[in-house]
């Protein structure tokens, strides 16, 4: 029994190591899929945010952000703080004698720590072209040391939304809802690029400046989910958690797949052609719908879910437009419109699923995120100013704010 124990605790720390390694390489997805919706003068400036909030969410979530989370709580509202995760782990005793957690500690830091990066990523793409770089680094050291935590602890940390019942497998209010919700805030406060919008309302297309590395961005995406939503099993060492590890990676392949088709037939339908842009956000639409409950639905209906979602983004993204709502890359759309039918989606299989306890986490972790979000913005705005100059955008953020251009190789010649 001993030597089962250690088997099985080596298997499912190696798992959720893997797990968490593939949701770490969803931030390269996410970096290419914006990097090739922007314009080539901002290329590098998006490819400095994505690395650097990688590396700040890691740092502030290890100082204070897991304790915050996964600490015992002053109540099921109000967490415990403190500072600095150790680095102790189960004894080879404890595990033996079945008196520790079935997987290491520290794994599950790792695992938890690339949702937070995955959670900040989602604000990058919105505010492309436009933002200050040091302004939004540091709205990133507030937001992955303490916001998310905070409103984390209230799900998956035993607090009052797990009480009444909340049920999000692995983020589609937590992560996803929530990174739309932040970003939200900040569209609001920095308002749309220049020449987005004209006089009288029309939307004018930006066109992105490589769609090959988009639709790799979204491929890479799709890969680093099955370790989202496959590793949120948590273990792999017994038969039943085996299978429900299958059916999870097989339910989030199909509802991808239903959110392309779905969203490329429905630009059809609207627009006259098929647009790559919906296509792409269809299936990122597609993953975060089955993400709150990729467990359980059959395949059918994990199809189904996504192919909703498909539809719901491209609404979405033209109905924000129609607002003047400037998200260069659809984030909020993919991740919050497809954030909320993914959590209520789990209402359509999961019989002790409550619609109360549902709605109820929706409204607290919008509430709580673009709440806590848009002061900070309007902080960050007032102290050290959050938009570049009319001038600096012009001139593409790459120089202004990095000084290195993504590709200088091709030169612009301008028509005689």
């Amino acid at each position: 029994m001993e030597e089962i124990r250690e088997i099985s605790y080596a298997l499912d720390t190696f798992y959720f190591l893997v797990s968490g390694a593939l949701v770490m390489w969803m931030a390269a997805g996410f970096t290419m899929l914006e990097a090739g919706l922007v314009r080539s003068k901002n290329t590098t400036e998006i490819l400095t945010k994505n690395i650097s909030l990688y590396a700040i969410a890691c740092i502030m979530y290890m100082v204070v952000g897991y304790n915050i989370m996964y600490g015992d709580g002053l109540s099921s509202v109000i967490p415990s703080i403190s500072f600095i995760l150790g680095a102790s782990d189960n004894s080879a005793a404890a595990v033996a004698a079945g008196e520790a957690s079935y997987y290491s500690d520290v794994s599950d830091f790792f695992f938890q720590v690339v949702f937070v990066a995955t959670a900040m990523s989602i604000i990058s793409g919105a505010v492309a072209e436009r933002m200050k770089l040091w302004s939004f680094l540091l709205f990133a050291v507030v937001l992955t040391g303490f916001v998310y935590p905070i409103q984390g602890y209230w799900s998956w940390g035993e607090g009052f939304l797990d009480q009444l019942g909340y049920a999000d497998y692995a983020g589609s209010g937590i992560v996803h809802m929530f990174g739309a919700s932040a970003a939200l805030a900040a569209v609001l406060v920095l308002g749309p690029r220049k020449g987005k919008y004209g006089p009288n309302g029309e939307v004018r297309p930006i066109p992105g400046a490589n769609m090959p590395l988009a639709t790799l961005g979204v491929f890479i995406l799709w890969l680093g989910w099955f370790g989202f939503n496959g590793g949120s099993e948590l273990k792999v060492s017994d038969v039943d958690s085996a299978n429900a590890v299958a059916l999870v990676f097989a339910n989030t392949n199909l509802a991808a797949a239903g959110g392309v088709v779905a969203a490329l037939v429905t630009a059809r339908l609207m627009f006259g052609k098929a647009d790559l842009t919906m296509a792409l956000n269809g299936a990122i639409a597609g993953l975060v719908s089955i993400t709150a409950g990729p467990d359980a639905p059959s395949l059918l209906l994990a199809t189904f879910i996504g192919a909703v979602g498909g539809v719901l983004v491209v609404l979405s993204i033209v109905g924000l437009d129609k607002l003047k709502i400037d998200d260069p890359v659809g984030a909020i759309s993919a991740h919050g419109t497809a954030g909320i039918w993914g959590v209520m989606a789990v209402l359509l299989w999961m019989d002790d699923a409550s619609f109360f306890a549902q709605i109820a986490g929706i409204l607290t972790i919008f509430a709580w995120t673009f709440g806590v979000s848009l002061v900070l913005w309007l902080i960050l705005k007032a102290v050290m100013g959050i938009r570049v100059t009319e001038e600096e955008e012009q001139q593409g953020l790459d120089i202004t704010e990095c000084g290195i251009e993504a590709y200088p190789d091709f030169v612009q010649q301008s028509k005689t």
